[in-house]
C-alpha cells in the first residue's frame, strides 16, 4: 500500500509541475504533495488531496476566450433571439460599444464592465437576453441560480478541513466553463434563503466588486483566484430583497411587460416555430386560427411575461407530436372546436 501511495504522489507532482500554473499555486501543492508523501497513508485523506489537486490542475489560469466584438452582429442576434424591447437591447448595444473602444484604444487595465441586472417578472426574457449577450461575444455561458440558496459555503467552497468539503458554485462554473471570462449569470439574487442572506450578499458584494474579485478566495482552494475578467449578469424580479451595498454594484435595467400584441408576434415568429421543432414535427404539420390567438395568450388571466404562453405551445405541439405516432396523417389545424383537446 506505501509503494503504490508513494507512486501516485510522484505522478501527481509530475501532473503539477506539466500544468503551467501560476508559480504561488505550483509551490502550494508540491508543498502539499511533500509532506503527504510522509504522512499519508491511503485513506480518505489521500483521496481528498487528489480530489483536490485534480481540481486546481483543471483550472483555466489566464485561459482567456477571444471576444467578438462586431456590434452589428450583436444586434443581428438581439433581434433574432428577442422580439422588442428595444430600450432594454438600447442599453446592451451601448454597454458594447463602450468595451470595443476600449479594446480599440487598449486601456482594457482599467476598464471594468458593469454589471448588468436584469429586473422584472418571470418570463419577461432576463436570463434569455443573458444567453444572447454570451452567444453575440462569443463566450461560455454558466448558469447559478439563486432560488433557495443555502448557506454562503455554496458560492465560496468550504474549508478542505471540512468533511465532505468542495469548491463553491462559482468555481466550479469557472471550471466547467474552461476559460477564465466566461458569462456567469446569477440568475434570481432576490431568492436567496432568507437566514442566510447576510452572509450571501457579502460574497456578492466582493464578486461583483472589481477592486476584491481579482484576488477572490474559495475556501476550498485556499489562494486567490483572478475573477476579474468574468462577465457576471444578475437576474431578479425585484429589488426589495437585495442588499443595497450589491445594488450599487449593479447597473439596474427594468424588463418591461408585454402587451397582447407583442405577446401574439413572439408567440407566432419565436415560441411556435421553436416549439413545432422540438416536438419533432415539420413545420406545416400544424397550424393555429388567428381567431383562438387570444384565448391561446390567456388562459388562466393577465401574464406579464411569455413562460405560460410557451408551455401553451410546447403542450399543443406534444399532443399532435402524439396523434402523428398513433397513426393519424395530419396536417393538424387548431380552432375553435377543437382548442379544448389540444389546450387542456
Amino acid at each position: 500500500m506505501e509503494s503504490s501511495v508513494r507512486t501516485i504522489i510522484e505522478e501527481l507532482k509530475i501532473k503539477v509541475t506539466q500544468a503551467n500554473l501560476p508559480k504561488e499555486v505550483e509551490g502550494k501543492l508540491l508543498n502539499f504533495l511533500k509532506y503527504s508523501s510522509l504522512s499519508i497513508n491511503g485513506g480518505v485523506e489521500f483521496v481528498s488531496l487528489i480530489s483536490y489537486i485534480d481540481f486546481v490542475i483543471s483550472l483555466p489560469f489566464g485561459k482567456l476566450s477571444q471576444d467578438i466584438l462586431n456590434i452589428n452582429r450583436t444586434k443581428q442576434i438581439l433581434d433574432k433571439n428577442h422580439f422588442g424591447l428595444q430600450s432594454v437591447k438600447d442599453r446592451i448595444l451601448e454597454y458594447l460599444s463602450v468595451l470595443i473602444l476600449h479594446k480599440q484604444t487598449r486601456q482594457t487595465n482599467n476598464f471594468h464592465a458593469p454589471i448588468l441586472a436584469f429586473i422584472g417578472l418571470v418570463g419577461t426574457g432576463k436570463t434569455s437576453l443573458a444567453y444572447s449577450i454570451a452567444e453575440a461575444l462569443g463566450r461560455p455561458l454558466m448558469r447559478i441560480p439563486f432560488g433557495g440558496l443555502g448557506d454562503s459555503a455554496s458560492l465560496r467552497g468550504a474549508s478542505r478541513i471540512r468533511p465532505e468539503a468542495e469548491p463553491g458554485q462559482i468555481m466550479k462554473a469557472i471550471k466547467l466553463a474552461k476559460v477564465s471570462n466566461p458569462v456567469i449569470v446569477l440568475d434570481e439574487i432576490d431568492r436567496v434563503d432568507v437566514e442566510h442572506k447576510v452572509d450571501i450578499m457579502g460574497v456578492l458584494i466582493e464578486l461583483l466588486d472589481p477592486a476584491q474579485n481579482q484576488v477572490f478566495v474559495d475556501h476550498y482552494l485556499d489562494f486567490p483566484y483572478d475573477l476579474s475578467q468574468v462577465l457576471f449578469i444578475a437576474t431578479a424580479n425585484n429589488t426589495g430583497n437585495i442588499a443595497t451595498a450589491v445594488l450599487d454594484r449593479l447597473e439596474p435595467i427594468m424588463m418591461p411587460a408585454y402587451s397582447d400584441e407583442e405577446k401574439l408576434t413572439i408567440g407566432r415568429n419565436y415560441l411556435l416555430p421553436k416549439a413545432i421543432e422540438e416536438a419533432g414535427l415539420d413545420e406545416n404539420m400544424l397550424t393555429i386560427d388567428e381567431t383562438i390567438w387570444s384565448q391561446i395568450l390567456r388562459p388562466l388571466g393577465f401574464d406579464s411575461g411569455i413562460r405560460s404562453l410557451s408551455r401553451s405551445l410546447q403542450s399543443i405541439c406534444r399532443k399532435v407530436a402524439r396523434k402523428r405516432v398513433e397513426g393519424k396523417i395530419g396536417p393538424f389545424r387548431i380552432h375553435q372546436e377543437n382548442l379544448g383537446e389540444f389546450l387542456s
